[in-house]
């Protein structure tokens, strides 16, 4: 399984829900502070609504489908071992021994 990476030209599930924190908390704030000016409810009665939105963008984000999900870069071929340097036979490199 890979990794998940974020790339903002995938159109995923996943992919889309990333952005959406910042206008959650914005429109979350917003509601709270109307509703505590027109007195139906106090802000500081009601900001852990704020901290139930937030988890719930965070689980909604995780949990997004990443059906469709097109990687940011291509993945990286397996890196092999360097080759010798020219005049060196790799057989001759065992381990010194002192005799």
């Amino acid at each position: 399984m890979n990794a998940y990476t974020y790339n903002r030209t995938c159109r995923c599930p996943r992919c889309r829900m990333h952005g959406l924190m910042g206008p959650a908390v914005l429109i979350t704030l917003g509601i709270l502070f109307l509703l505590d000016q027109f007195f139906v409810l106090r802000f500081h009665d009601s900001f852990p609504v704020l901290l139930i939105v937030i988890g719930l963008v965070l689980y909604l984000g995780r949990t997004a489908s990443m059906d469709g999900h097109l990687e940011p870069y291509p993945p990286k071929p397996p890196q092999s071992a360097p080759p010798p340097p020219p005049g060196v036979n790799p057989q001759d490199q065992g381990p010194e021994v002192n005799r």
